[in-house]
């Protein structure tokens, strides 16, 4: 249960649109080398996935991607060398299949960035740069490309956290080293503030949310290993997750993203080869993974988002 006394959260007049839809797409990720591979599903269909298109450049652990429902922005990573941090923001039009174009940059090049959106604003938190973790949390207006701006800080410098939203307010779960969720108002800049925390500290999160619930799935231990733990939030509710289910196997990296109905989960390392496994839930009722199909490439450190 979500812990007594939660505050609870003022939804704001000023929210934006749609921020997911119908067809989920994963971009980028790591298959032996970083890839540039773009897939997409329809989530009320469960069936393999199907080649979208191509990002600017390959790049992994690029968690950071959001929507307005319409547009699509994959932001930060890793690139094929293994030691290049990347700003470069890339946007498709999500109905539309087709290579992504260069959007603008994020403020500092990082990887694992998480990013959510409120159909408007699209947010970028934590991360590491190449020297250290990162706090920045930045935004754009998807509709519009340009170079990101500054929006506050996190409570404290994280990478790897499982990020969703309500469509007003944003949460970002967990990430290295902590098991805490802070939460932001999206349509007002401003630092992040406590919500709660996870019920196990790990990082390399997949995240995906309705209009009431967020879930955080999978990651990575601070002993190095994985869990296939799933946990939600009430979003409009502070409080501390709770038990939700389980994924089909404990992994790292994994994707998520939603049609406000299911849940999605894609990709992911079980440790010992690379997964291409995807698996759904739906959110509104308690659950474990069941199959939904196999992306096109198996990898991890990918960025999901969904729109229409």
């Amino acid at each position: 249960m979500l812990v007594s006394g939660a505050l609870s959260l003022t939804p704001s007049a000023a929210g934006g649109g749609v921020w997911y839809g119908g067809r989920g797409v994963f971009a980028g990720g790591y298959v032996l080398a970083a890839s540039n591979t773009i897939d997409y599903i329809t989530i009320a269909t469960t069936s393999n996935a199907t080649d979208f298109g191509n990002l600017t450049a390959a790049r992994y652990s690029a968690g950071g991607a959001c929507s307005d429902g319409t547009t699509g922005v994959f932001g930060g990573g890793i690139a094929s060398d293994d030691s290049t941090f990347l700003d470069v923001m890339d946007y498709i039009t999500i109905a539309t299949t087709s290579n992504g174009t260069d959007f603008g940059n994020l403020t500092v090049a990082r990887r694992n960035p998480s990013a959510c959106s409120d159909g408007t604003k699209g947010v970028w938190a934590g991360g590491r740069s190449s020297s250290a973790f990162v706090n920045i949390i930045d935004y754009v207006t998807i509709a519009t490309t340009g170079n990101a701006t500054d929006f506050g800080d996190l409570l404290a410098a994280k990478e790897g956290v499982g990020a969703c939203s309500d469509g007003t307010t944003g949460v970002f779960g967990g990430g290295q080293p902590t098991a805490a969720i802070d939460y932001i108002t999206i349509a007002t800049t401003g630092n992040s503030l406590d919500f709660g925390d996870l019920s196990v500290v790990r990082q390399a999160i997949g995240a995906c949310s309705d209009t009431t619930r967020g879930l955080f799935g999978g990651g990575q231990v601070p002993a190095g290993t994985y869990t296939d733990t799933i946990d939600y939030i009430t979003i409009a509710t502070t409080g501390n997750a709770t038990d939700f289910g389980n994924l089909t196997y404990a992994k790292s990296g994994a994707s998520g993203c939603s049609d406000a109905t299911t849940g999605v989960f894609a990709g992911g390392d079980p440790q010992s080869s690379i997964g291409n496994v995807i698996e759904y839930v739906t959110i509104a009722t308690t659950g474990s993974g069941t199959d939904f199909g196999d992306l096109t490439v198996g990898r991890y450190g990918l960025g999901g988002l969904s729109g229409d």
